[in-house]
């Protein structure tokens, strides 16, 4: 979760004004703060480009004529933040996300006009390779050098255990980001935007040892409005063969299947659950031990409970995919969820639904 304040989890659960802020950043330099009436950020850690948005405004003034107009989309970007107005004269606000403007539309007379955007993973995505493209060295190496290849000024956080790579070489037309994620995952981690915009390396928090971040509690004074639950053994794996075969650096194929050897787990391999492999292959795993590092880092996602939830709770714009929240329902029962998607609102009111991803009791 985004760091705020108690201050902040508390006043959210309580009636309040709420504080946005959408700030335009124009080619030449200057920044401009936009008006506007409402729109959205969603967030989706299933989806290539996390962060999406889409902003109202009244102004129909602001549909642009030409390519030089203040809101043309050929390289502005909006920055969106929500937070809590605090009535004293100070507010806090937390950010949702840096956009690259994608379009602009609306009515000419009376407006409103509607903004859409992604996050700067799209400027990675969009610049497709002209010319084959080779990478080598370790992950976090990797991927900044094809980051930055697109986004020369980006600083990348990475706090994921470094791996080294084999060559792996990319195709005219292939996509960077793509390229990114597959690297990524050597290191069983994502690649992503962050809320305020930084690229960022990281594995997805283990629901199991994870504390949670946030409560979502029925009752007087929490957040709680509904909740749904399922559960299902779709893609739920428990074992991961990872393979790698790398022509260009003349290495042999290499490989290693890790299992799930816990007789007391309900994916046991070879117990009830039976033999359930997910395969995994890349050039750039070039030792049995990096197949074997990247085959365990996947299978301790991949046998997760596929359990799913659909939660609607007052808005919370710090929440990040991968948290891990408790939820409290009106009977009193209990249990841990992981955030995998959610959509903020930029106006007062309306529901939050967040969409979560794996789960379990919590005593």
């Amino acid at each position: 979760m985004y760091p705020v304040s108690d201050r902040f989890l508390q006043r959210i659960t309580e009636s309040h004004h709420v504080a946005t802020s959408v700030q335009l950043f124009l080619t030449d330099g200057s920044v401009v703060d936009l008006p506007h009436t409402g729109g959205s950020v969603t967030v989706d850690r299933g989806q290539a480009i996390r962060r999406t948005c889409s902003v109202t405004v009244a102004d129909p003034n602001l549909i642009p004529r030409t390519p030089t107009d203040q809101l043309a989309v050929y390289g502005a970007q909006l920055r969106i933040s929500r937070g809590v107005d605090y009535g004293d004269g100070t507010s806090e606000l937390v950010p949702l996300g840096l956009f690259r403007l994608d379009s602009v539309e609306g009515d000419v007379s009376e407006g409103p006009v509607t903004l859409q955007g992604k996050d700067l993973a799209a400027v990675i995505q969009d610049d497709k390779f002209t010319a084959a493209f080779s990478v080598t060295g370790t992950v976090v190496s990797a991927i900044t050098s094809m980051v930055q290849r697109s986004l020369p000024s980006a600083g990348i956080v990475s706090t994921i255990s470094d791996a080294a790579i084999g060559r792996r070489t990319f195709a005219v037309e292939a996509d960077p980001w793509a390229g990114c994620q597959e690297i990524a995952a050597v290191a069983g981690a994502e690649v992503y935007f962050s809320a305020d915009g930084t690229p960022t390396i990281a594995v997805l928090p283990d629901l199991l040892t994870t504390p949670p971040v946030w409560e979502i509690a029925a009752g007087e004074g929490g957040a709680y409005i509904r909740a749904t639950r399922g559960m299902t053994s779709d893609r739920v794996y428990n074992g991961v063969l990872a393979r790698g075969e790398n022509a260009s650096d003349n290495v042999a194929p290499v490989s290693a299947l890790v299992v799930d050897t816990d007789t007391s787990s309900p994916t046991y391999w070879g117990g009830p659950y039976g033999r359930r492999p997910l395969f995994y292959s890349s050039p750039t795993l070039t030792t049995v031990a990096a197949c074997t590092n990247a085959a365990t880092l996947k299978l301790a996602q991949a046998k997760a409970p596929n359990a799913t939830g659909d939660i609607s709770s007052l808005p919370n714009p710090a929440l990040e995919p991968g948290d891990v929240i408790r939820i409290v329902h009106p009977d009193g029962s209990r249990e841990l969820q992981q955030v995998a998607s959610f959509s903020v609102p930029l106006s007062e009111g309306g529901d939050f639904p967040i969409t979560t991803i794996s789960a379990k009791e919590d005593a």
